[in-house]
């Protein structure tokens, strides 16, 4: 099926569950393949080498308990061994990390291995980065020091855009030094693989606007809740230091990735108030549309359900009960995209890669102006 949803500047992806009960070679296959055939413009794995039998020295930042679910003693899938086998399983979803612990490996060996990922999937592969955030992971893995983890960062990924965009390498830095070598293949996407960089600090946001093809922070989690006002504040941030760096800051793709579930009509609601991205198709439309009115175009779904049929029947409620109507409110709303394409399966607006993980209108003018205008509404 061709992607039903792409909703002229607004896609939707899927994070799939690296670790818990879900996280079995079979049933990831099982969520990427009909993710794959539903349509998803994408789908993302998570990344951690080691869990530390104690956290005594660390807290983590997405839980309002600091402590990380389901605790340290379960299986981990390692990120890019599962692209590989997802390149496989896949045929048109862009596949990507979310994020890449970017210090915990060599930038060689990653840039290897993900120019081999982007050959392997006809390039698809998006590189989603981030700093770390578990000081004794860092220590077991024999990591740059957890204090410069933000600099390592940096020059990581300088280090690896280097090595998929020139032949012989050459590269001189604090952490990192390499003379006149052979890094190849190099990747299939011309300008190297696109760079996601993940977080929601102050210093997230500024290497993304140094540094990325587009931000990709978690939303909806304790601390970096990141609502609606607050996002919009980022925003103003990331397109400021954007302009401070010399760097146009349309060119910066802006997603989030949080928690999704679309639930039946008949379903009783649950008391209390109602989290954002949960509840009814109604609910959902409207959620995604208070984002992307400022400038969000892809949304990453993780799962709330812990087993396979409530996952797969919620994959496919969302698409058949909120993409194909988010589509047609955009095709009805902006004149540029072709009205039906949702519902018929074609790509709205003639939509093209860009090389930096969106798909985008081919007519890039038409995109930048609508972009512009959503985000001009927030300030």
């Amino acid at each position: 099926m061709e992607r039903p949803f792409s909703g002229g500047i607004v896609e939707f992806g899927i994070s799939l569950p690296g670790r818990g009960p879900l996280a079995k070679p079979d049933q990831v296959l099982t969520m990427a393949a009909r993710a794959d055939a539903l349509g998803y413009a994408s789908i993302f794995v998570t990344d951690h080498v080691v869990l530390p039998a104690s956290m005594a020295r660390s807290v983590y930042p997405y839980s309002t308990t600091r402590q990380l679910p389901g605790g340290a003693a379960q299986d981990y899938l390692e990120p890019l061994a599962l692209l590989g086998t997802l390149a496989r399983a896949t045929r048109r979803a862009r596949l990507g990390t979310s994020v890449l612990v970017v210090p915990y490996r060599h930038p060689l060996v990653t840039a290897k291995m993900l120019a081999t990922l982007d050959r392997l999937s006809g390039g698809r592969i998006i590189l989603g980065a981030g700093v770390g955030w578990l000081r004794e992971e860092f220590e077991a893995l024999g990591a740059p020091p957890f204090e410069e983890r933000g600099a390592v960062t940096d020059e990581y990924l300088a280090c690896m855009r280097q090595t998929w965009t020139t032949d012989p390498v050459t590269f001189r830095g604090r952490y990192v030094s390499v003379s006149a070598v052979h890094a190849l293949p190099k990747p299939v996407q011309p300008n190297g693989i696109p760079v996601w960089i993940g977080g929601h600090t102050d210093a997230a946001v500024r290497r993304a606007a140094r540094l990325g093809d587009g931000w990709h922070p978690i939303i909806l989690r304790p601390p970096g809740l990141l609502l609606p006002e607050a996002y919009a504040t980022r925003v103003r941030q990331l397109e400021a230091w954007a302009k401070e760096a010399g760097r146009d800051p349309e060119s910066i793709t802006l997603t989030v990735r949080v928690p999704m579930e679309v639930r039946p009509k008949r379903m009783k609601a649950p008391a209390g108030e109602r989290p954002l991205f949960q509840g009814t198709a109604e609910d959902v439309i409207h959620d995604i549309r208070l984002y992307a009115d400022l400038g969000v175009t892809h949304f990453v779904w993780d799962p709330t359900h812990q087993d396979m049929p409530s996952v797969l029947d919620n994959l496919e409620r969302f698409v058949h009960d909120v993409a194909t109507r988010v589509g047609k409110a955009r095709a009805r709303d902006d004149r540029s995209v072709v009205a039906g394409a949702a519902s018929t399966g074609r790509t709205a607006g003639g939509l093209a890669r860009d090389g930096r993980g969106s798909a985008r209108p081919s007519n890039r003018r038409t995109l930048d102006q609508q972009r512009k205008s959503k985000r001009k509404r927030t300030r």
